[in-house]
């Protein structure tokens, strides 16, 4: 395999990695959402309107908190990949009913695997530009 292919495989799964955070997000699967973060301590998130979090207890704890009460109903759109060697980072939105956030997730290759180590979303307007007919937002 040659570096491009690589290149290709890894963004594709980032992108798989991202599509999973956000089916567990939405399925209120706490287990799934543990599984997809670093066991690092470092992590990072700041969910729309909080401070800060850092410290893997702390973030798990803030998405156990999130995950079983009850779920926003959240679709990822718009999703596009950047590699930067063991480390990718994702920039996409999240839709959940009107409300369109705009959100960023950071991935650390760990074990030969891509897990989060950062998520951040905010309030922002819509995309302007709808996606072709082809394009592809999930993968899964």
């Amino acid at each position: 395999m040659h570096f491009g292919e690589s290149a290709v495989n890894d963004q594709v799964t980032v992108l798989f990695a991202n599509d999973s955070f956000y089916v567990a997000f939405a399925g209120g699967d706490v287990s799934a959402m543990h599984d997809l973060w670093s066991e690092r301590d470092d992590i990072t998130c700041i969910h729309p309107g909080w401070t800060p979090i850092e410290g893997r207890s702390a973030v798990m704890r803030s998405w156990r908190g999130i995950l079983l009460g009850h779920p926003p109903q959240i679709v990822c759109r718009d999703a596009a990949a950047h590699l930067l060697g063991d480390v990718a980072y994702v920039v996409c939105f999240e839709q959940i009913n009107d409300v369109v956030l705009a959100a960023t997730n950071i991935f650390a290759r760990e074990h030969g695997a891509w897990k989060m180590v950062h998520h951040q979303a905010s309030a922002s307007p819509a995309p302007t530009v709808e996606p072709s007919k082809d394009s592809r937002t999930s993968l899964q």
